[in-house]
């Protein structure tokens, strides 16, 4: 059996860091607004929104250095579960649970420049430094530098 997503796209809005009243384990939920390839009838592209929610660190990485209109990558497994709302009636939830969230676009200038290992992206698997952060100065590469 294989349950594996991968979505990339742009938040929605400004991701929600909550902790469980049971341990106090971080869980972020966030909407990711991702176009379809193809477009409709009257040429427009559809987008579908994808709701994702993370845990543990990835969750308090999401939550502290995500925000509406960033650019993410995010892979991970489709769950569906239910609960009963106030109104008595079963209510069906089908989410991502990420395993993986890649920050995508540049960071936020209004943050501070250095958060430890984190810069480039968010990742229950590690984190490494960006070789390619943008500085705003040109790149010179020759011809006989390039693999193809």
């Amino acid at each position: 059996m294989l349950n594996r997503v991968i979505l990339v796209g742009n938040l929605t809005r400004d991701p929600e860091l909550r902790y469980t009243s049971n341990g106090g384990v971080a869980v972020t939920r966030f909407t990711v607004a991702v176009n379809r390839k193809f477009t409709n009838q009257q040429g427009e592209r559809e987008t579908d929104f994808i709701n994702v929610v993370a845990w543990r660190a990835l969750a308090e990485n999401c939550g502290n250095y995500l925000n509406k209109g960033s650019l993410v990558a995010v892979e991970g497994r489709i769950q569906t579960r239910s609960y009963e709302n106030q109104e008595g009636r079963t209510v069906y939830v089908t989410e991502v649970v990420a395993d993986d969230v890649r920050f995508l676009g540049p960071r936020n200038r209004t943050q501070p420049q250095s958060y430890g290992k984190q810069e480039t992206y968010a990742s229950n698997k590690g984190m490494v430094d960006d070789p390619f952060a943008d500085d705003g100065s040109p790149i010179d590469i020759s011809d006989d530098d390039l693999p193809f």
